[in-house]
């Protein structure tokens, strides 16, 4: 590895994000990690005709891979033969595998949304009016279908998940760099995903997050934690975003951007001068 590390930076600065503007949040971030390191930019379905030469390759807001699904099987082929590091490691369990872990958390008794994948289960959940239908290979809400339980049998075949409807109070995402709490925020307003304020989280908000950052087992990595807060005052698993988690880092103050930052670059030396095992 050169002295002053390479890394290829994996975004889509055109891809049109739902309330976000995925360029921004790149460039600015970007920016400050090349005063660290050395940076190329490169769309997500050129990353594995260009990653050789580089000492590492950050995977950031590249959009949802149903987009490019042929290219990033390519590049994460490539780069488990090749021993190219990645970040976030090719390991993570979360959604960077897919929606599986939605149910095997269920299955283990983790406070997350009730999900099944068979209308056999069905009866595992809550009684409720209404369903969420979404296909394990989805992000971004893309093929995300709500139906009462007469509907169910037509918007179930293939792989997709069942989980009830949940009536609850707002949104609220944990960020983390490791296993390093970060910031959080939340959206007030659970019809307005997208439009997020600064979040103070308890200890018990902490103590939930930090079971599935545990879980997931990624040494070196971004991951938010999605959970939505119940009418009664708990919270259930969303989404644990550990491929490409957007950071709203233009929502949170200067200080903690910039404690963001810092605890990004320390964590991709950290990672860069890891061995390779312990680096994958």
């Amino acid at each position: 590895m050169s002295a002053r590390p390479r890394l290829l930076y994996v975004t889509d600065l055109a891809y049109p994000a739902k309330g976000r503007r995925y360029c921004d949040e790149d460039i600015h971030l970007s920016s400050r990690l090349r005063e660290d390191f050395d940076i190329a930019l490169v769309h997500p379905a050129d990353a594995a005709a260009l990653m050789d030469g580089f000492d590492g390759v950050v995977v950031r807001n590249s959009g949802p891979v149903l987009h490019y699904q042929d290219a990033y099987d390519a590049f994460r082929g490539q780069a488990l033969r090749t021993g190219t590091r990645v970040y976030n490691p090719l390991t993570a369990r979360g959604d960077m595998a897919g929606k599986q872990y939605l149910l095997d958390l269920t299955r283990a008794g983790y406070p997350v949304i009730p999900t099944v994948d068979r209308l056999d289960d069905l009866r595992l959940l809550p009684a409720v009016d209404e369903y969420a239908v979404k296909p394990k290979a989805g992000a971004d809400s893309i093929g995300l279908h709500f139906a009462d339980a007469e509907r169910l049998p037509g918007l179930t075949r293939g792989d997709v998940l069942i989980q009830p409807r949940i009536d609850f109070l707002y949104e609220v995402s944990f960020y983390f760099v490791d296993d390093s709490f970060q910031y959080a925020l939340h959206a007030p307003d659970p019809a307005r995903r997208w439009e997020l304020q600064p979040y103070e989280p308890t200890a018990a908000d902490l103590d939930f997050a930090r079971r599935f950052i545990a879980w997931n087992t990624v040494d070196h990595g971004i991951q938010r934690v999605d959970a939505c807060r119940t009418r009664d005052f708990g919270l259930l698993l969303v989404e644990l975003e550990d491929l490409n988690p957007y950071l709203s880092l233009d929502l949170v103050d200067e200080t903690t951007r910039e404690a963001f930052v810092a605890a990004l670059k320390t964590s991709l030396h950290r990672f860069l001068a890891a061995p390779a095992a312990a680096a994958a």
